[in-house]
C-alpha cells in the first residue's frame, strides 16, 4: 500500500484543478531505471488503468501503480513540502536503502 499525506492530498487536488482534470484521474506512481542510485520515482496524472495495475485509496486519494512499482514502493508515504529546502513531492520509503540527496532516487 502507499499512502498519502494531507499535505500530498492538498497539492494533488491543486494540480488536478489547475489541469482541469475531471474525477475520473488519479495519480499513477512509478519506479524506472535511472537517476544517480539507481531507480527513481515517477508521477503523473492517468485515466487508463492498465493490465496488472495495482490500485490504492488512501487519504481521499486513488493511486495507481504497476506490478514492478509496488514491489519498491509498498509501505510508501507520499508527502509534500514546501520548505526553504526545496518544493515537491518527497517519498518517505522504507524499502530504500540509499537514497540520493535530492531524493528523487534510490537503490534497495
Amino acid at each position: 500500500m502507499i499512502t498519502v499525506s494531507e499535505k500530498a492530498k492538498t497539492r494533488i487536488a491543486q494540480l488536478m484543478d489547475e489541469q482541469h482534470y475531471d474525477p475520473s484521474y488519479f495519480l499513477r506512481v512509478g519506479v524506472e531505471s535511472g537517476g544517480c542510485s539507481g531507480l527513481s520515482y515517477k508521477l503523473d496524472f492517468d485515466n487508463q488503468a492498465k493490465d496488472g495495475d495495482e490500485i490504492f485509496g488512501d487519504n481521499g486519494v486513488k493511486v495507481v501503480t504497476d506490478k514492478r512499482s509496488v514491489l519498491y514502493l509498498f509501505g510508501t508515504e507520499l508527502d509534500f513540502t514546501d520548505g526553504l529546502n526545496g518544493k515537491g513531492f518527497t517519498f518517505n520509503n522504507p524499502n530504500a536503502s540509499r537514497t540520493c540527496s535530492c531524493g528523487e532516487s534510490f537503490s534497495v
